[in-house]
């Protein structure tokens, strides 16, 4: 372990991730216990506390929302020269705004959906339906996905294939005052890459019978399938070789996991990248290290080791 012995796990937080962050950083402490680590607890509420931090020789970030994954907290604790898992401040920047993220992809010739991107999800757009102009880069689709630029957990995310379903995701969207990417629905694969110390882990196949992988299919669900992707070698190398351009491209460190789509042409397109993945029973993260024979406590340590 080196000179890591205490460790400050930092989770909870005010945002809508709050519960799904609650059990990613208790599944992250008792690991740490497991593996010998003095391990505490800290509910984010503010950073009145952050001095408070120095205590401790690491601190595993386990903050979902934009208190965890937008870069501000990186910022301070780089400001206190405190270690933490994870991606720095800039990196968190790039990937938690996902219009930004599809910049960055696309100067980098990386392929990801078409998308338009608005200030907010107002009512005049959900009742102009989807004949209006402000669609027209999408131009044809069978479906879109709504979803929020900075937001994760599936939260305020909508399929929309028809004006009435367009006025449903106004009516039910829990924040429209905020900026949101109308998204080309790609059919084939949903698939996810964790990385860990630019290592790829196997893909995992995400296969839901929910109209797509919402929060439902996500933290409650037990029918969601989780499996090691069906893929051939060449694809395995491509969707490895993308996901870790991605990575790079948007400054990741650390640990990440990179979100595709596998079309029925056998292209790939990245979806969104993650900087503080869930670590639930059900998150994808420890579910791949399994497929390499990592426990889940193997891959908590993996990631300390990356992230130093």
């Amino acid at each position: 372990m080196g000179k890591i012995k205490n460790i400050a796990v930092i989770y909870g937080g005010t945002s809508s991730e709050r519960e799904i962050s609650i059990r990613s950083g208790s599944g992250v402490h008792n690991a740490l216990i497991d593996l010998g680590y003095q391990s505490k607890l800290i509910d984010f509420r503010d950073l009145e506390y952050i001095n408070e931090l120095k205590n401790y020789d690491f601190v595993f970030i386990a903050l979902h929302g934009f208190e965890g994954e937008g870069g501000f907290l990186q910022k301070e604790l780089d400001k206190l020269n405190i270690l933490y898992s994870g991606s720095g401040p800039a990196a968190c920047a790039n990937t938690w705004d996902k219009g930004l993220t599809k910049k960055i992809l696309d100067i980098n010739n990386i392929n990801t959906p078409n998308s338009i991107e608005i200030d907010q999800f107002t009512e005049e757009i959900s009742e102009a339906g989807l004949h209006s102009s402000i669609f027209d880069p999408l131009r044809p689709f069978e479906s879109i996905f709504l979803k929020p630029k900075e937001d994760g957990s599936s939260v305020d995310i909508f399929k929309i294939f028809d004006d009435n379903s367009l006025k449903q995701a106004y009516k039910k969207c829990l924040n429209p005052n905020r900026g949101f990417l109308f998204q080309e629905f790609i059919k084939g694969k949903e698939l996810t890459v964790t990385v860990i110390d630019n290592e790829c882990f196997p893909p995992i196949e995400i296969i839901t019978n929910n109209e797509f992988y919402d929060y439902e299919a996500k933290y409650i669900s037990n029918d969601t399938l989780h499996i090691e992707a069906d893929l051939n070698e060449d694809e395995i190398k491509e969707i490895k070789e993308i996901s870790l351009k991605a990575f790079k491209s948007l400054g990741c460190k650390g640990w990440a996991r990179v979100d595709l789509f596998l079309d029925t042409d056998k292209n790939f397109s990245i979806i969104e990248i993650n900087t503080v993945p869930g670590m639930t029973s059900h998150s994808n993260v420890p579910k791949s290290g399994s497929l390499i024979n990592l426990s889940y406590s193997d891959v908590v340590q993996r990631i300390i080791y990356a992230s130093l």
